[in-house]
């Protein structure tokens, strides 16, 4: 991965937390990382555990930032957050898998959020 796409993403990842934030979800952990992977964002929203995906893109001519979550992805994601929540006690707690889209074109950002990713 080059610094610009390094860049990019952690970009995205910033303005992803910013939104989440301006909608009352509490940030709990950015990039939480384990020897099988990385978790983008955890959070939580009125009381569940969200884990949430970010992409970013400079434009969707290679296709939209959600098409990026495979179903394999998402398995690798689910795996993770199980990990997660053995290595921190987490049990009985709603658990929510959201991806956040983030485009960043001609000087302009916009963020889409799906909730409850299958």
């Amino acid at each position: 991965m080059n610094d610009n796409n390094i860049w990019l993403g952690r970009y995205g990842e910033d303005r992803a937390c910013e939104y989440l934030t301006r909608n009352g979800y509490q940030i709990l952990q950015r990039n939480a990382r384990s020897k099988s992977g990385e978790i983008d964002i955890i959070a939580t929203d009125h009381g569940a555990l969200v884990f949430v995906e970010v992409k970013t893109r400079t434009s969707t001519s290679a296709g939209h930032p959600f098409q990026a979550i495979t179903a394999d992805k998402l398995a690798r994601i689910r795996r993770l957050a199980a990990e997660w929540c053995h290595t921190h006690r987490v049990s009985n707690t709603q658990v929510r898998f959201d991806a956040i889209g983030v485009i960043v074109t001609g000087g302009r950002v916009r963020v889409e959020h799906l909730k409850q990713v299958h």
